[in-house]
């Protein structure tokens, strides 16, 4: 079931490969993923020591939230892997250009997953060509359903 997803992902990189990480969430940020209240528009995954970390992911906390508790919305969250996934990614991510994006945020087995994209920016008349096409997929979907219907 998916929590949240990041369309942006889609319209301003190619995506090449796809990854599924685990998160090291708080308890307040459960409970507010699971109420809805996360935001993944802005999100990217950086590499520091040979970890992953996801930012810009934004949680923001239930009122009922606990008192001794200091929510941090912005909060920086550490991504789980197995190591040899990590170590191939700093390599593709080095060497050829390519950045890591979070795709959606899921569950999976009662644990928060999150799903990321080694992808490569798009330029701009790339993403004009990708909004025409959309366009055109749209018509051609509308032509097509007037066609259908006209004939019956």
């Amino acid at each position: 079931m998916s929590i949240a997803e990041n369309r942006r992902a889609r319209y301003d990189y190619h995506i090449e490969e796809r990854y599924e990480a685990g998160m090291v969430l708080e308890g307040w940020e459960i409970k507010a993923i699971r109420a809805g209240q996360v935001q993944l528009t802005d999100g990217y995954v950086v590499i520091r020591d040979g970890e992953l970390y996801l930012i810009g992911c934004r949680i923001n906390a239930l009122r009922s939230a606990s008192t001794h508790v200091h929510p941090e919305a912005d909060r920086t969250k550490k991504l789980l892997m197995r190591k040899e996934e990590i170590r191939r990614l700093i390599g593709k991510v080095e060497q050829k250009g390519f950045t890591l994006v979070p795709l959606d945020l899921h569950f999976k087995g009662g644990r928060v997953k999150a799903e990321l994209a080694l992808a490569k920016g798009k330029a701009e008349h790339d993403k004009r060509h990708t909004e025409k096409q959309k366009d055109w997929d749209r018509e051609k979907g509308r032509l097509m359903r007037h066609k259908v219907s006209s004939k019956s």
